[in-house]
């Protein structure tokens, strides 16, 4: 538009009475066309400023000046974040701009005179064959979303819980009416005052001795699995981290005849982990794994980049796992195993979720089966949003 502006500028002069009637209309069919564009973004639900090259404001709608703290006027004179009064919003724009960068739209919460509010606040370079052109930052009230996801998982926490209790009330049940008896054993033995029963009393002594200690066990776990996890998370490496593993491992693979391949994608962009529950967590799998091919087998390993999301593939060959129980494999305290304690897949879920990721299971009985885990990639690469205007 405005090297067209500046084109009938210069022709003005060469220009007959009817074609400068003509271009007047044009022009004024033009500024229709910004008019009702204005109108337009001014009555998105979303808050919309755009700068030019320089980050000086060309357009605010409507709404961001009801949402953010904005200088009152002569905002056509001022930067993007000179005229956002939020220190910390205004530092955020500002840092995106001049790195010529976008990042994922970063939430805000700012005080109001009634509530609290939050908002999330993005910055994309407006792009034109290459070269930038300007700035568009938007913003949205996330307030409601924000709260609606906090209550879902506050519900999926207390449901979880609740089924936890259940198991628990039940795994401890059995310890407790093992202690209850030998007490009564040992109360029956200590009224005979007889010096004999002293291997008895010895014996029951040992036994609740070992079931205080799986109560003990039970408690423990238990808050392990209720209670927030603390991570550390930093930019890794997911197949160095797994290569260290594997290289944990290799021993006791070889020697339980299983064969290991990896697959390694390359160039694989770095994820926020944390290493050491990343490790334990690959760590339940693979154990799950061994304990699934008593008779050796194999096990793939592979990584590959997917979408926004680094894909890693842990697959045995082992006797698999029943479909009717596939879909509880995650639960607290559920085991297909003599001796398990039912928490190890829990762990490895916890985890996964805590690191913003997914985990499936695909499974066959007696044709092995596949752990499939999906970690996000950090959110870092530039977005553009293009424009082929004037």
């Amino acid at each position: 538009m405005r090297h067209f502006v500046n084109k009938a500028i210069e022709s003005l002069p060469k220009l007959n009475e009817g074609q400068i009637k003509n271009l007047i209309d044009v022009l004024a069919e033009e500024v229709k066309d910004i008019e009702l564009l204005e109108n337009v973004i001014s009555s998105l639900p979303y808050g919309v400023i755009v700068a030019k090259s320089d980050h000086f404001i060309q357009f605010i709608n409507r709404p961001v000046r009801r949402m953010l703290p904005l200088q009152q006027s002569g905002f056509e004179k001022l930067k993007v974040w000179e005229a956002i009064l939020d220190k910390d919003i205004s530092k955020f724009v500002q840092d995106s701009l001049l790195d010529f960068d976008s990042v994922k739209p970063r939430d805000f919460t700012l005080e109001t005179l009634n509530r609290d509010i939050t908002l999330a606040v993005g910055v994309m370079p407006v792009v034109n064959e290459g070269r930038i052109q300007g700035d568009f930052i938007y913003v949205e009230d996330v307030t409601d979303k924000r709260l609606e996801e906090a209550r879902h998982r506050r519900a999926e926490s207390l449901a979880s819980m609740t089924t936890m209790a259940a198991s628990v009330a039940h795994e401890i049940k059995n310890p407790l009416g093992s202690i209850s008896i030998h007490l009564q054993l040992m109360q029956k033995t200590l009224k005979t005052d007889c010096v004999e029963y002293k291997t008895d009393l010895e014996e029951y002594l040992s036994i609740i001795s070992e079931e205080v200690e799986r109560l003990n066990s039970i408690v423990v776990d238990y808050l392990f699995a209720v209670r927030p996890m603390d991570t550390h998370q930093a930019p890794m490496n997911i197949n160095s981290l797994i290569q260290e593993l594997v290289t944990f491992v290799q021993y006791e693979l070889q020697e339980a005849g299983i064969e290991l391949k990896e697959m390694p994608a390359q160039n694989l962009p770095l994820l926020n982990l944390d290493e050491n529950l990343m490790k334990q967590a690959f760590l339940n799998i693979i154990k799950n794994a061994l304990a699934a091919m008593p008779d050796g087998g194999s096990l793939h390993i592979s990584t590959q980049l997917k979408d926004n999301f680094v894909n890693i593939r842990i697959k045995d060959s082992g006797i698999g796992i029943p479909r009717e129980m596939t879909s509880k494999i995650f639960e607290p305290y559920f085991t297909t195993k003599d001796n398990g304690s039912g928490l190890g897949l829990t762990m490895v879920y916890k985890v996964i979720k805590e690191h913003g990721g997914e985990i499936r299971v695909m499974s066959k009985e007696g044709e092995g089966t596949t752990f499939i885990i999906l970690l996000p990639v950090p959110q870092t690469d530039k977005k553009l949003l293009v424009w082929d205007g004037e």
